[in-house]
């Protein structure tokens, strides 16, 4: 019906063309300077916080593993945006004032650094006993055969379920909007705004939504891919 209603007003569907048209450089841009490099920052900083978050997880002293307990508890135990909310939002309060990139980089990194901490943790656990053994029996301590046994085959079993998270996270920037991030949706949102065309612009949002994630899945079939050559070597 939507479709039939624009073939019979060719004013309508012209006009329905240039706004996207004109719209579709203004939202790249977006991408590019805001989604992509939020997305970037906030998965190195997750992911370092992750594998401290791990580590602490299946160390031997009790005060670190209910650190990271409860930080892993409250981050998945709440909602991202309330999370996002509290900081932008919330801190204000406290006289703490921070950036609306800034303050979406630390809620997205706290995020992924509680899901992926899991995931590390797993996989490290998963593998044998006998290579922490094997390490210590060439004179290897902890870090030692952490470093150079166990993070490596980790990784390899990390891969798959981490670039899940990453790629989840390209379209979780999408709440940064709400913090007033000038980001890809954000832009979207200008835009609809003005023209009152809600359904043709955050389509068209949603296609480069998926476009940049099905780029990077594939990027994610080769690390899989380069990641078993080495572990197979």
């Amino acid at each position: 019906m939507y479709l039939n209603n624009l073939m019979m007003d060719p004013e309508r569907f012209d006009r329905l063309v240039q706004i996207a048209q004109s719209s579709l450089l203004p939202m790249v841009k977006g991408a590019l300077y805001n989604t992509i490099p939020l997305t970037l920052i906030s998965f190195v900083l997750g992911l370092a916080l992750a594998v401290l978050t791990a580590l602490a997880r299946i160390s031997k002293m009790s005060f670190l593993q209910w650190i990271a307990r409860i930080y892993v508890s409250i981050i998945r135990g709440t909602p991202l945006l309330v999370q996002l909310f509290i900081i932008f939002y919330g801190l204000p309060t406290l006289n703490i004032s921070i950036d609306p990139f800034p303050a979406a980089v630390i809620g997205f990194s706290l995020n992924v650094g509680a899901y992926a901490s899991e995931v590390i943790r797993a996989a490290i656990l998963s593998i044998p006993k006998g290579q922490w053994e094997a390490g210590y029996s060439v004179g290897m301590n902890y870090v030692q055969a952490l470093r150079r046994i166990i993070l490596p085959q980790a990784a390899r079993v990390s891969v798959p379920p981490l670039s899940n998270t990453f790629i989840s996270l390209v379209k979780d920037t999408s709440l940064a909007s709400l913090i007033l991030v000038t980001e890809m949706f954000r832009v979207a949102q200008q835009v609809a705004a003005r023209t009152y065309e809600f359904l043709l612009l955050y389509t068209e949002a949603a296609l480069l939504y998926w476009v940049i994630c099905f780029l990077l899945s594939l990027i994610q079939q080769r690390l899989e891919g380069k990641f078993d050559r080495y572990v197979s070597r």
